[in-house]
């Protein structure tokens, strides 16, 4: 579905569900350079469990027209009118990587809109390494490349789709591939420049799960389990083995843990 958000026209996706103001409600939050694609599996489920499922592109995301935005806490800010011009409120929300930054952000800033919150692939802060924060400014396919890499365990680069024939390596490397130019630096740059310490995580009184996978390169195991202490009411689930794309590696798994949460 679209709507409006100052002046863009924004894509949302529903999981092939319908919209019940009765329903309890879902949003997915997507990561950097990517889209609402990431939950297809997760927003389809909960779609048929009769739940409002809201997978929404950021502004120059998917198919949402606009300019990226320039920080976290702009992107919650984006998120919250978003969800005003859709009429949500008391949502659970997931998070995914960058995405699990502007969950937190979000959770801080205005609580009062979520009943629960996942985050899958999180870190406080969350540093991008210079070569690849440098290639993504370049618009140099090197960072995908580097991206696409750190973010699979190798058990993932070598196979072992639980959907058979499809490449999760590829996958991946399609979906950055897909944005236009200077979008996947602005997002990286913004998590990059979110420095805010642990006290932020202090304040959130969501009641919250972490995913952590064993093998994440891209958000180290260390730091998500930092996040988790910090937040007062929080579960913790570790998947092994997983990277960083642990909606592609471990999707059941994940989508478990979200049923428990959601």
């Amino acid at each position: 579905m679209y709507f409006n958000v100052k002046g863009n026209k924004t894509f949302c996706s529903n999981g092939s569900g319908t919209i019940d103001p009765n329903q309890q409600s879902v949003v997915f939050v997507h990561g950097a350079g990517l889209d609402h694609s990431t939950f297809v599996l997760a927003s389809r489920y909960f779609a048929r469990q009769k739940f409002n499922v809201y997978a929404i592109d950021f502004p120059g995301h998917g198919r949402s027209e606009g300019n990226p935005l320039n920080s976290i806490k702009e992107m919650a800010a984006w998120l919250r009118e978003a969800l005003d011009v859709l009429a949500v409120s008391r949502t659970a929300m997931v998070g995914y990587s960058m995405g699990s930054l502007v969950c937190l952000q979000f959770a801080a800033d205005y609580p009062d809109y979520l009943r629960s919150m996942a985050l899958v692939g999180t870190s406080i802060p969350m540093p991008v390494s210079d070569p690849l924060l440098n290639a993504a400014n370049e618009n140099s396919h090197d960072a995908f490349d580097m991206a696409n890499t750190w973010s699979h365990s190798k058990r993932a680069q070598l196979g072992g789709n639980e959907n058979p024939g499809i490449s999760m390596m590829m996958t991946g490397q399609r979906l950055l591939e897909a944005v236009e130019d200077d979008v996947f630096f602005a997002d990286l740059k913004a998590c990059n420049e979110f420095t805010n310490s642990l006290k932020l995580a202090e304040k959130i009184s969501t009641k919250t799960l972490v995913f952590i996978g064993d093998r994440d390169q891209m958000t180290a195991p260390k730091n998500a389990l930092q996040v988790a202490q910090a937040i007062p009411n929080c579960k913790i689930i570790h998947l092994s083995p997983a990277g960083h794309a642990m909606f592609s590696e471990r999707p059941n798994e994940v989508l478990d843990g979200l049923i428990a949460i959601v």
